[in-house]
């Protein structure tokens, strides 16, 4: 058989909180300090990708990565010098059969990741919402779910 290797694995009852925490937060952590980082799911369909990513939006305890990443994002903006301003910008899209489709405005598919000069990666054309705290993100998540593509699992 083939052997995997794997930095962490979690038990089904494992909690949102705990996945963020051993998962995601390091990476929060280091965007906040002016790195660039990731975090995604990949899986097949019903495997949990979007309980894990977004759980229930507004629930403390069964929010997922996303809500708890835009928390910790806000209270670190929250707690620093007030002389600072910030421009937070949030797209939604979703990559499916190798094509990057923008779930704030469907009429714009397959659309293609860019470097920028500062070796940024981008998605060219993706809309973009400017945000103000964390329940526009949420209300901005919302939208978008509403155009994601569901496949049938029967």
């Amino acid at each position: 058989g083939k052997t995997y290797v794997f930095d962490k694995v979690f038990k089904p009852n494992a909690s949102q909180e705990k996945v963020y925490n051993e998962a995601a937060k390091a990476i929060v952590k280091d965007v906040l300090g002016g790195y660039n980082g990731t975090i995604f799911a990949y899986g097949q369909t019903s495997s949990g990708k979007t309980h894990t990513m977004e759980g229930v939006l507004n629930d403390s305890d069964y929010m997922g990565i996303i809500p708890r990443i835009v928390n910790d994002i806000f209270n670190y903006i929250y707690s620093i010098d007030e002389a600072i301003e910030f421009h937070i910008k949030v797209s939604y899209f979703e990559i499916y059969l190798d094509k990057i489709r923008d779930l704030l405005d469907v009429s714009k598919v397959n659309l293609s990741v860019h470097e920028d000069k500062n070796r940024c990666t981008f998605v060219k054309g993706a809309t973009e919402r400017f945000v103000t705290c964390p329940e526009e993100v949420m209300e901005v998540i919302d939208e978008g779910k509403s155009n994601r593509h569901i496949a049938v699992t029967s």
